[in-house]
């Protein structure tokens, strides 16, 4: 299967939405990474940038973006690993997902 095959990313979906824990909120940042993934032809490891993230789940507001970013992260979807070096981009892993 290749690494953006849409396929992946629509049974990811449906992964997700069976999830009670998950918000709007949750689904809409994680429907913002699945987008960067396929934009990106990464398969679950994505480059990232906040500000990209919060224009493409419309989150508006950087307190609510932080806190539901990091449930995402205590709930095990995600793991963030951030960049400190202005030339790189910050990476997300989606951890939790359907068996490949």
């Amino acid at each position: 299967m290749k690494s953006n095959d849409p396929k992946r990313w629509f049974d990811f979906l449906d992964y997700i939405s069976g999830d009670p824990s998950l918000n709007v909120w949750h689904i809409s940042l994680l429907v913002a990474i699945a987008r960067l993934a396929c934009r990106q032809n990464e398969k679950w490891v994505i480059r990232v940038s906040r500000s990209k993230l919060m224009t493409l789940s419309h989150i508006n507001t950087l307190p609510s973006y932080h806190k539901y970013f990091k449930q995402l992260q205590e709930f095990g979807y995600i793991k963030y690993t951030p960049s400190y070096h202005p030339g790189y981009r910050s990476t997300v892993e989606i951890l939790k997902r359907p068996k490949d």
